[in-house]
């Protein structure tokens, strides 16, 4: 009798954790029941993937849902349909909303919202503090909970934890990785009357240099030694840091943003004025070369979108007062695959950043490869589709993208969350059914 299944996909060229092969693939309850799926096998849904490449389900680790927030800008219901219909299965989503997530009742609250309303599924974040020391152990082990991050610089009110001697405290509150964003606080604040409002929005990376960058990570790194805490350095955007922490291997991983690899200054500053800027900042060439030599070695562990919209008023407005931040959740599937095409990077080698990479950093369960047994979260892209960006395609509410007009090859056209497909050629499926990511 012939085996059957809840899903077939059937003609793909499958990216598996040992290789690029054709080969069809088998899903029953939800995960991955088989590969090589004989001829005569049957199942309730085939999907003929043909022409097509099924990656592992693709993950953004770093994004910023606005929820609870301001609607209008964003909110977990529009960026998780952003995600599907960027191709992506899961996303990560930050602490900094309004009010923040740091208690135990504010993310009872966001872990029950996210399973009514995601499109996909979600890991979150819970904020590091000054006041929430104490609780940081138990919160880090909250259902759904993928890190704990920590801003040691560049953010306001309760999550700023800028000192040594707070930051150590964090550090020993816990055993999972840190998740930071390290920008030193003390070197912003000094520099900050060398400038002034209406001044040319390239001065943000003259203001946030590279050394506020470098300084930051150095002292992390300090204190993670020394309390042998697991960090992990977000959206590294500086030649120094990736070349100092490849001595930190045992201690640290790093993430970099899709901008870093993608914009460059001063034409950035130039083109897109205030919807260029971004903490940390995009740079120059020199750092750019810098982020694509250790994705190519390895230094790198995944990459993100830092996915956080504002309003097109407030990004407008003259610097330093614009916003800083960039929409992203979208786009980065499309591309990083347009990035592949270029020979940048190998298909193999993205799927490793945005799919297992993540897995390993944040310790998921059951996704980030594919192979029997796992989540059956795929990505099929067509590696040889062109098409332009295009700001009526984005469906997060402030309506922009600072990739608007860029000519890609690559592009997503189905995403599949635990074997239910929930995007099929810019078309969003069924209703809202994410889940909480599963950790260790």
């Amino acid at each position: 009798m012939a085996t059957h299944y809840d899903l077939l996909i059937r003609g793909g060229v499958c990216v598996l954790p040992w290789g690029v092969e054709a080969t069809d693939v088998g899903v029953r309850g939800g995960r991955i029941a088989a590969l090589h799926v004989p001829a005569d096998a049957t199942a309730e849904e085939t999907i003929d993937a043909r022409g097509l490449h099924v990656l592992p389900g693709l993950i953004d680790p770093h994004v910023h849902l606005r929820d609870p927030g301001d609607a209008s800008v964003e909110s977990i219901p529009t960026g998780t349909k952003a995600a599907v219909l960027g191709g992506l299965v899961a996303v990560f989503d930050m602490p900094n909303t309004k009010p923040s997530i740091v208690d135990a009742e504010r993310l009872a609250w966001k872990q029950d919202y996210v399973e009514q309303v995601a499109w996909c599924d979600m890991g979150l974040y819970v904020g590091g503090t000054k006041t929430n020391i104490a609780e940081l152990t138990d919160l880090e082990l909250g259902k759904g909970v993928c890190a704990i991050k920590v801003f040691a610089g560049s953010s306001t009110g309760d999550l700023m934890v800028e000192d040594d001697e707070s930051l150590e405290k964090v550090m020993r509150s816990g055993r999972r990785r840190i998740a930071y964003h390290s920008e030193d606080e003390y070197r912003l604040q000094a520099r900050k009357p060398m400038f002034k409002s209406g001044d040319p929005y390239s001065r943000h990376m003259e203001w946030r240099d590279e050394e506020t960058a470098f300084l930051g990570t150095r002292r992390l790194m300090a204190l993670a030694q020394k309390t042998r805490r697991p960090a992990h350095i977000l959206h590294v955007s500086t030649a120094q840091e990736l070349d100092y922490l490849k001595d930190f291997r045992d201690i640290a991983t790093c993430e970099v943003l899709v901008n870093h690899l993608t914009q460059v200054a001063p034409d950035c500053y130039e083109r897109l004025k205030g919807f260029g800027v971004m903490n940390p900042p995009i740079r120059g060439q020199a750092h750019m070369d810098a982020a694509w030599k250790a994705i190519n070695d390895g230094t790198v562990d995944s990459i993100g979108s830092d996915h956080a919209p504002h309003s097109k008023a407030k990004k407008m407005l003259p610097w330093p007062d614009c916003s800083s931040g960039l929409t992203g959740v979208q786009t980065l599937v499309p591309v990083m695959l347009n990035h592949v095409n270029a020979g940048r990077l190998s298909l193999s080698r993205m799927v490793d950043l945005m799919c297992a990479g993540p897995a390993r950093v944040y310790g998921v369960l059951g996704k980030g490869r594919l192979a029997a047994g796992y989540d059956a979260d795929f990505t099929l892209v067509d590696m040889k589709r062109q098409r332009k960006i295009e700001e009526s395609w984005i469906v997060s509410p402030c309506g922009w993208t600072p990739f608007a007009g860029m000519d890609i090859t690559g592009w997503p056209t189905a995403t599949i969350v635990r074997g239910k497909a929930v995007m099929r050629e810019d078309e969003v499926l069924g209703s809202p059914s994410g889940k909480l990511v599963r950790f260790a």
